[in-house]
């Protein structure tokens, strides 16, 4: 009979800790601090896929899944584990890398590491692109901020009643006579950096829709995007995020992974609901939230959705046509009900979320 090596490992970016336990055996048979050297670690860990089987695992985080896929093409099984399913005892009040590498590999014993879902590399590239779009388009927000307190300082303030950074308003800055020499190129300098991040997005977005467009992705994006409120980014942001939506057993999974469920502090007799939770991932719940604001009206599908349901499967468009008249019916019900705009769009965004789980897993047909 084979023997069974559980190796847990601690990551950090100068190190890593093994911790190997052998089948029944409670004791480590090997411990060690090796430089985070990919090589140097399959080789340390192949030791041991001579004698047996060899189950590893490391804790989710910054490093990403880099060193996943090297054990995983060395055909070593490896699991990456969620930060907060690795128990830690409050009194014990000692943490090392040691008891770290030693934990995660008790756990791998005890089949209690469940390993969180490894996007491909090509989806987290796609990811990574979308996710760098969001980071310049938070420092385009900072860098416009920066121009106009500037200008405002200066005494110039552009009429509140007129939305800001159209055309007519960068046509007022341009106008402005602002005296100093140093003054006009603090200007110009805010200005064009201003002007460089809107085409550095451009560009971005412009490889975005060709990204969606491929052949990798372009029959899931062309489903999603036959809901009102989902064009090109969100499609293929919640594409490569979640990548194979049957891993969600059903709709009220995939809105609790949104985190869009409401939380809940029950005991006893008494049962108290808060707001939604908030947990899971934030970025595709921020997209989703955004695209339910496009359901706050009711009105017919507009020619942009028309065209972008064009050659569709009527299946499909039923089942968006569907979801678009729920969506617009639940927000008005919930309006009407005293309840805030923010409050029922939350609401929106989790049966939208039932939707889109829906139309990936053909729940229509």
């Amino acid at each position: 009979m084979q023997s069974v090596f559980y190796v847990g490992m601690d990551v950090h970016k100068d190190s890593v800790r093994l911790a190997v336990l052998k089948g029944t055996e409670k004791a480590p048979v090997y411990e060690a601090t090796l430089k985070n050297d990919i090589p140097r670690i399959e080789k340390a860990i192949k030791r041991f896929s001579a004698q047996g089987t060899v189950i590893a695992g490391y804790e989710a985080g910054c490093m990403g899944y880099t060193l996943q896929r090297s054990l995983g093409a060395s055909g070593i099984e490896c699991r990456v584990i969620p930060a907060n399913r690795v128990p830690r005892l409050g009194s014990e009040r000692i943490k090392t890398d040691a008891r770290d590498a030693v934990l995660i590999a008790r756990m791998l014993k005890n089949n209690e590491a469940e390993s969180i879902y490894v996007p491909s590399a090509e989806d987290e590239a796609a990811r990574d692109l979308i996710r760098c779009r969001e980071d310049l388009k938070a420092e385009l927000h900072r860098a416009k901020q920066q121009l106009s307190k500037f200008l405002l300082r200066l005494g110039f303030i552009y009429d509140s009643e007129l939305r800001p950074w159209t055309k007519a308003h960068r046509a007022w800055m341009q106008s402005l006579e602002l005296g100093q020499a140093l003054t006009t190129e603090t200007y110009k300098q805010y200005y064009s950096h201003v002007t460089e991040l809107e085409e550095r997005i451009g560009r971005i977005e412009a490889l975005i829709v060709e990204v969606a467009q491929s052949a990798a992705y372009s029959e899931r994006i062309a489903k999603l995007r036959c809901f009102k409120g989902i064009d090109y980014l969100t499609a293929l942001a919640f594409t490569c995020e979640i990548g194979d939506f049957r891993r969600f057993p059903s709709a009220a999974s995939f809105m609790a992974y949104l985190g869009l469920v409401p939380s809940e502090y029950s005991s006893g007799t008494k049962r108290r609901q808060g707001g939604i939770t908030k947990t899971g991932n934030s970025h595709l719940r921020k997209l989703l939230i955004e695209a339910s604001w496009q359901y706050r009206y009711r009105c017919a599908p507009s020619a942009a959705l028309k065209a972008r349901r064009a050659g569709m499967d009527e299946l499909v468009v039923s089942y968006a046509d569907k979801a678009l008249r729920r969506l617009q019916t639940k927000f008005a019900k919930l309006v009407l009900r005293g309840k805030s705009s923010k409050t029922a769009i939350a609401a929106t965004a989790r049966e939208f979320a039932g939707f889109i789980w829906g139309a990936m897993n053909e729940a229509y047909c």
